[in-house]
């Protein structure tokens, strides 16, 4: 697979779904956020993340979907190439930054669908700045309100996820699952949630949403 353009990117994160067909998106969804896509991230894109880190692909955010692209890029590839470590959150800052940029300029507004602009403001979700969590909880609640209602259910969890991370935030003013991997020392309220067993990025979608996964 080439990796040199933009579009090799979309076409791969993003990839033909049936339209108007949930229990297609419901699989997709899983694959976004429970690493179905890691090898392949690994095999084909390492060295095209590693240019983006570099600053060599900065002119993608010249144009909504390649800043979207290179948003994809910097915030969910450096999270499968050095998953369990700090680097996975290195880029985090410009990733916040694209996409706070692409939303003034009216870059995000430009995309198509709810799933590209999730993406685009998903940096924004895993912040550790309350001011970003917020705009994340609202621009999320914005796609549910327009989304069409074969989808809605599933950009609702969505929605919801933004506002458990949103809440995370407010009580510990930090993520505490990243707090062994960033050499940060965790309080006893932050090891208590962490031994909980209820981390956000780790919950199960509803049952109404789930059953789609057991058809497959």
């Amino acid at each position: 697979m080439k990796t040199e353009r933009s579009e090799d990117v979309l076409q791969f994160w993003f990839p033909s779904q049936p339209k108007g067909e949930i229990a297609a998106m419901v699989r997709q969804w899983e694959w976004w956020f429970r690493s179905g896509a890691d090898a392949d991230i690994t095999k084909h894109f390492s060295s095209l993340h590693q240019q983006a880190a570099r600053g060599e692909l900065d002119a993608w955010s010249n144009e909504p979907r390649s800043r979207l692209a290179l948003i994809v890029v910097l915030d969910q590839f450096s999270r499968t190439l050095h998953r369990g470590t700090a680097q996975a959150f290195a880029q985090d800052s410009k990733a916040c930054t694209l996409a706070l940029e692409g939303i003034e300029m009216g870059h995000y507004a430009a995309l198509e669908t709810p799933w590209e602009k999730t993406f685009f403001f998903l940096p924004l979700g895993h912040s550790e700045d309350l001011r970003k969590l917020e705009l994340a909880v609202k621009l999320a609640e914005e796609l549910v309100q327009e989304a069409s209602q074969e989808y809605r259910e599933l950009l609702e969890f969505s929605a919801a996820q933004a506002r458990r991370h949103r809440d995370v935030i407010a009580h510990f003013g930090r993520h505490p699952h990243r707090n062994e991997a960033l050499g940060r020392q965790s309080t006893s309220s932050e090891l208590e949630y962490l031994a909980s067993g209820q981390l956000v990025h780790t919950r199960s979608m509803p049952p109404h949403l789930s059953q789609f996964l057991s058809n497959t």
